[in-house]
């Protein structure tokens, strides 16, 4: 499964098109089926679908293009990136439902689990103080740990070996991103603590909730997210 997945990932790169096949119902499925290569747009040739390209042909249609990213053969104008990020969200983040305002998700394979406000105040809270650079303030926050949050879906607490392969990455409603390696939110290895903090200074979150993610022992608040919407952990290859 997971080299059939590498091969399309591979395949995205060269910018060939992926074209579904005729349903073949006495077949398993498989997240190969249907994969076909096409003649890609930008190529110099009209976008095509269906007709067998090998790799060194597309190679030969990248060298030309500088290497730059061109659009797919399917005619949507995705590049290479934006092909390899959905794949990658596909391949391990089954749950592309809408996320709800106000709300977070955190999610890890095919599990996934909602949570609000009101839902983590029912949850052990800890309170931190940090120093945020921006403000130059000190600023208390209460919140969860974030591991108690992702320990359910099989985040170990006690990282060992493979277990520190996993990373996360964590979403604000604005699109802002930060990663955090497994090891940084797992108190036995680091000694900053990561929260997804409800409260500030005793009351709830204003302008940067209803939810923020807050780790303590950063030099500057560079990878606290405001109005957190998705907690999301991956593997590393």
């Amino acid at each position: 499964m997971r080299s059939a997945i590498n091969v399309a990932m591979f395949l995205c790169l060269l910018g060939v098109t992926a074209v579904p096949a005729q349903t073949q119902n006495s077949q398993p499925a498989d997240p190969m089926k249907g994969m076909d290569m096409g003649t890609p747009a930008g190529s110099g040739q009209p976008a095509t679908s269906g007709k067998p390209m090998d790799m060194s042909q597309c190679k030969m249609m990248m060298d030309s293009n500088g290497g730059k990213p061109m659009a797919m053969g399917n005619g949507s104008g995705m590049n290479m990136c934006q092909c390899m990020m959905m794949m990658h969200g596909a391949m391990h983040h089954g749950d592309t439902s809408p996320i709800p305002p106000g709300t977070l998700r955190a999610s890890f394979g095919e599990q996934s689990k909602d949570w609000t406000a009101a839902t983590l105040a029912a949850l052990p809270h800890v309170t931190v103080t940090v120093h945020n650079e921006h403000t130059k303030a000190d600023e208390i926050y209460s919140g969860v740990p974030l591991i108690a949050l992702l320990a359910p879906m099989g985040v170990s607490e006690h990282p060992r070996g493979k277990d520190l392969r996993l990373y996360v990455v964590a979403e604000g409603s604005d699109g802002y991103e930060a990663v955090y390696a497994s090891g940084e939110i797992t108190p036995e290895v680091s000694s900053s603590t990561v929260i997804v903090a409800d409260t500030e200074n005793g009351k709830a979150l204003a302008g940067d909730g209803p939810l923020k993610l807050i780790a303590t022992g950063e030099k500057r608040p560079a990878r606290w997210v405001r109005s957190l919407v998705a907690i999301k952990v991956f593997a590393a290859e």
